[in-house]
C-alpha cells in the first residue's frame, strides 16, 4: 500500500533535492551581509557559505515577522546600536570546540607555568561555550597545585549566547566522556534525577575563570595584561591577513616576556608578523623588543 506524501511546505525539501526557500535572499543581500559581518567581527564569509547564512539568519527574520533579507538589513543599518546586531553576529559565528581539543598544547602550557613565578594569568580569546577555558583551568590546577589559587583564566568571545552557556558550565556527559575518570571526579559534578546525563563544572574550577564579551576587532579591549599565555585557536582562519596581523600586534604587548601564543592546527603566523617566532607545533613565543 502506498501513502500520499504531504506537499513540501515553505522551507522544506521539494522535488529534485532543491531547498525551497520561503524568504527572499538576493545576491545584493548576501553581498551586504558579507560586508556587514566583516566590518562588525572581521569574519570573511566565502561565497559557498550562502546556504549557511540563509539558514542561520532566517530565524532572525521570522522572529521579526519579515520575509525579505533586504528589509532585515535596512533595520540593522538604521539602528547601529540596536541589540539585534548582537543576534546577527551570534548567528554567523561558528562555535566548534571540545575539552582538551588539540591536546598537545596543554602539557606545554603545564610545563610553561610551572617554571614561572608570581600569579599565573592566561587569556582564552575565543572561549566559545567554555570547553577551552575550563581545559586551561584544569591544566593550571593540576600543574600549580597549591599555587592554583593565584591563577586566573580570562575567557572572552564575541558570541554572547555561547558565553552564557560557558558561564553555566553544564555539559552533556557525552562531552566529557574522553576525560579520564580522575579529572571528571575532581572537576565535575554528575547530575542526578532530572539532571541525569549532565555534568556541571565544580565551583572551585569556575572561580578560576572570568568570562567577558569581547570583539577582537573593537578599537579597545576590556582585558588587561600581562598574560603568561594567550590562546587564539581556530579563529584567525576567519580573518584576512591584514586583520590577522593587526590582532597579533595587539596581543604582543599583553604577554609577559617569553609568553606563549597558542594557535589552531591550520593556522600559521610565521609570515604574518614579526612580533612572534615559532617555538613548536602551532605554539609561538613573544619576540624580545
Amino acid at each position: 500500500m502506498t501513502r500520499d506524501l504531504p506537499s513540501p511546505g515553505p522551507g522544506s525539501w521539494a522535488g529534485g533535492g532543491q531547498f525551497e526557500r520561503d524568504l527572499e535572499l538576493t545576491d545584493a543581500d548576501f553581498a551586504r551581509i558579507r560586508q556587514l559581518i566583516y566590518q562588525r567581527a572581521g569574519i570573511v564569509l566565502a561565497e559557498h557559505k550562502r546556504e549557511m547564512v540563509y539558514s542561520r539568519l532566517a530565524k532572525r527574520l521570522r522572529h521579526h515577522g519579515l520575509t525579505r533579507f533586504g528589509d532585515y538589513l535596512v533595520r540593522l543599518e538604521r539602528q547601529p546600536d540596536a541589540r539585534e546586531w548582537e543576534a546577527f553576529t551570534n548567528a554567523l559565528t561558528t562555535n566548534l570546540t571540545a575539552f582538551f581539543r588539540e591536546a598537545h598544547h596543554f602539557p606545554l602550557l603545564a610545563t610553561h607555568v610551572r617554571e614561572r613565578r608570581g600569579p599565573i594569568r592566561v587569556w582564552s580569546s575565543a572561549a566559545s561555550t567554555g570547553e577551552e577555558p575550563y581545559s586551561i583551568a584544569m591544566t593550571l590546577a593540576e600543574a600549580l597545585g597549591s599555587r592554583a589559587g593565584d591563577a586566573e583564566v580570562v575567557a572572552t568571545d564575541i558570541d554572547t549566547e555561547a558565553l552564557e552557556k560557558a558561564r553555566a558550565g553544564v555539559y552533556a556527559m557525552e562531552q566529557i566522556h574522553k576525560l579520564d575518570e580522575a579529572r571528571v571526579k575532581r572537576f565535575f559534578q554528575r547530575g542526578r534525577g532530572a539532571h541525569e546525563g549532565l555534568a556541571r563544572v565544580r565551583q572551585e574550577l569556575k572561580a578560576m575563570v572570568d568570562f567577558q564579551p569581547l570583539n577582537l576587532l573593537a578599537p579597545s579591549w576590556s582585558v588587561q595584561g600581562p598574560f603568561d599565555a594567550i590562546f587564539c585557536r581556530n579563529v584567525m582562519i576567519y580573518f584576512d591577513k591584514q586583520t590577522q596581523a593587526r590582532i597579533l600586534e595587539r596581543f604582543a604587548p599583553l604577554l609577559k616576556p617569553d609568553g606563549l601564543l597558542f594557535a589552531g592546527h591550520s593556522e600559521n603566523f610565521s609570515y604574518t608578523t614579526q612580533a612572534f617566532r615559532l617555538r613548536g607545533q602551532t605554539v609561538y613565543v613573544r619576540q624580545a623588543r
